[in-house]
């Protein structure tokens, strides 16, 4: 196994189409890891190789591979930019040493881009930034640079800096050793010197980059202020230690599909990134004593390592994903604290892209896998029975669409095992059943989640999913009193059938749901009728007399009738009741209510104007507003009916930099006008 000194842990992280799987792909190439570098836009990366991925030529997974270079061995973590599947990114970022950020130098910084980076400064990540895809129109060095100091809580330490952009990027000036590299045909960087027009730049951000690095340092500072310069080891030993804390992160640029600048970001990342053995003990809890407890990043450690992504195949089983944060695992079997039970495996895997190379034994900061686990799922704690620990479970992003879901050709049961395969796989994903609707709910991210979802299970498992839009759980109650008879009499030869009841309704306050009061005085109905009529009520009451849904919040008293000592039965007595209250229900105005919202909605300042409108348009009551560090917080009330396909609308008017989770308040009357259509429609559909 290999020195873990020479070990690198790399997440590549960024929002989407700014290049992250051309940049990987460039990566493996010059590393000697593949023969010739594959390509998104035709299929042949070995990173995105699902058909999903290949067919909307995005990341929907994250992809792993490892490549050796100079003797450190590397494993790479490619993650989808995504709304829809940043839950991914989110797990790897939880459990990765060090990251590699991309920024198009085209795009810039796109409203999407901060999500990553909370992401990274939520655990002080190690990061270097590079500035991707610089061969291309509109690619503006500087303007991206100012973007990031702007907008991110990055802080870019210029290490590197272009020589030309879009068709004219032709090199890079490292800051530090004053050193020009010309690119070669094929992408290699030869040494040169500096262009002259570039001279009095790039001494100024070296002298920006002294200030920098002196910064994270109080013997830097002091020697920089004394001396007004730092040595280029001084530069390069400060910035390893800037880095390593998270305070400041070295700047990259690269043209990936040509292969510009790929080699020197190889460098970078053995140089300057740090090894597991430099990284802070892990911390968890001892599942026995409930004590905290660590874990150094040491081979000689006990073995401990965490779950953080589960592949469902059809043929394999499940390929279960894990980060080792300590120790050596070898042999067959490892305990899952979390679970409290062992596993045994038959084969550790180094993940190839869609490939798995069998290895004896992974130590710490390798990603390695082990398929057909029987109880191990995603967040989950794998370490030695004999001295356990577990650590923190991932917490996945809250869904935040649902769809109606249906088998398309009737195997119900084939589909909804697949579903549960999937659960199993990506821990955004719910399904639910709706008691009222008899629905069963498929949530999940948004639309294109839940339709790769679909395709996947088509793929894999041979069965199609249909999505509906699910129908709103209306209820009904009455908002007035009435005293009605219901009675039953019946008499077609042998024993007849008699009960009579006389029943008095009235609403209950809202959420109160049911009552039944027995106000029956002098026996003129025997006690052992009186459960029946009740009965009767709520079988009443579970198709309302509007449009069939359900009637809440009704206080039903029993107050008198009479009885046929021969004739009378529970059976008639229950009928009775039943007719009461459809009769009463008619005279005691009914009406329709539907299901209220909790809905908060996070977003920038400037996007609060247009977010409280559609609210507004929804029918929406906003309730206050609190303030985050970057967003406003606006908490409201929204009908359910209004709000079944808002994560699409809001991404549209924040430009994707708007999220919300919602709950269950309470039921409110529907507006008139609008419970004559919804009452239409419940009865067309019948």
């Amino acid at each position: 196994m290999t020195d873990v000194k020479l070990v690198r842990n790399v997440a590549i992280l960024g929002h989407g189409s700014c290049g992250k799987t051309t940049l990987a792909e460039a990566m493996l190439f010059s590393a000697g890891k593949t023969t010739r570098q594959g390509k998104v836009d035709d299929g042949s990366s070995t990173m995105d190789f699902e058909p999903e991925e290949v067919k909307r030529n995005i990341s929907i997974s994250t992809g792993f591979n490892q490549y050796t270079w100079n003797k450190h061995e590397v494993f790479l973590a490619d993650t989808p930019g995504d709304d829809n599947f940043i839950n991914e990114s989110k797990f790897v970022a939880k459990v990765a040493e060090s990251a590699l950020f991309c920024i198009g130098a085209a795009t810039g910084v796109k409203n999407q881009t901060l999500k990553f980076t909370d992401f990274i400064a939520e655990r002080k990540i190690p990061t270097i930034i590079c500035i991707t895809r610089m061969d291309r129109e509109r690619a503006n060095f500087t303007s991206v640079i100012e973007g990031i100091k702007t907008s991110l809580p990055l802080k870019p330490a210029m290490t590197y800096v272009p020589i030309g952009a879009e068709a004219n990027f032709k090199g890079v000036v490292n800051v530090i050793t004053q050193k020009a590299y010309i690119f070669d045909d094929k992408g290699k960087a030869k040494e040169t010197e500096i262009p002259a027009e570039m001279a009095g730049e790039i001494e100024i951000y070296r002298e920006s980059l002294m200030e920098q690095v002196a910064e994270t340092d109080d013997e830097l500072i002091e020697k920089f202020l004394e001396e007004g310069e730092l040595t280029n080891e001084d530069l390069i030993q400060g910035l390893k230690a800037g880095v390593r804390s998270g305070e400041i992160s070295p700047v990259s640029v690269t043209a990936a599909f040509s292969n510009k600048g790929t080699d020197l970001l190889l460098d970078m990342i053995n140089d300057l990134l740090p090894s597991p053995n430099e990284c802070a003990a892990f911390v968890g809890v001892d599942p026995k004593s409930k004590d905290i407890a660590e874990r150094e990043p040491s081979p000689d450690a006990p073995f401990s390592a965490q779950v953080f992504k589960t592949m469902a195949d059809p043929f394999a089983g499940r390929l279960t994903i894990f980060k080792v944060c300590s120790g050596t695992l070898s042999g067959d079997t490892f305990y899952n604290s979390t679970k409290d039970v062992s596993e045994r495996f038959g084969q550790i895997f180094i993940m190839e892209g869609k490939n798995q190379k069998p290895v004896d034994s992974v130590g710490p900061g390798m990603i390695a896998a082990v398929a057909k686990l029987k109880e191990t799922v995603t967040g989950d704690t794998l370490c030695l029975e004999s001295d356990p620990i577990v650590y923190d479970p991932l917490t996945p992003i809250s869904p935040v669409i649902s769809y109606a879901v249906t088998a398309k050709k009737g195997d119900e049961e084939k589909l909804f095992s697949s579903i549960s395969k999937m659960l199993d796989e990506d821990l955004t994903l719910q399904l639910t059943r709706e008691l009222q609707t008899k629905e069963i709910l498929i949530s999940g991210v948004g639309q294109v989640h839940l339709e790769v979802i679909g395709e996947k299970i088509k793929r894999k498992f041979g069965v199609e999913m249909e999505l509906h839009t699910p129908k709103v759980p209306y209820k009904e109650t009455l908002k007035g009193k009435a005293r009605v008879q219901g009675k039953h009499k019946k008499q077609s030869g042998g024993r007849g059938q008699f009960a009579d009841t006389w029943i008095e309704v009235e609403p209950l306050p809202r959420g109160q749901g049911y009552e039944f009061v027995d106000k029956i005085v002098g026996g003129v109905i025997p006690r052992t009728y009186i459960p029946a009529v009740d009965k009767g009520v709520q079988e009443a009451m579970e198709k309302g007399i509007l449009a069939g849904f359900p009637m809440v919040d009704v206080k039903v008293g029993l107050v008198d009738g009479s009885f046929h000592s021969v004739d009378s039965s529970e059976l008639a007595f229950k009928i009775a009741g039943s007719l009461a209250f459809k009769k009463a229900a008619v005279e005691a105005n009914p009406v329709l209510l539907e299901p209220i919202m909790n809905i908060s909605i996070r977003v920038p300042e400037d996007c609060v104007g247009d977010v409280m409108g559609d609210l507004n348009s929804r029918r929406g009551r906003v309730l206050g507003m609190d303030s985050e560090e970057r967003n406003e917080v606006i908490n409201a009330q929204v009908p359910m009916a209004e709000i079944q396909k808002y994560a699409a609308d809001l991404t549209s008017f924040t430009g994707g930099r708007g999220a919300f989770s919602v709950s269950f308040s309470h039921y409110e009357e529907v507006p008139a006008q609008l419970s004559e259509k919804i009452i239409e429609a419940a009865k067309s559909a019948e």
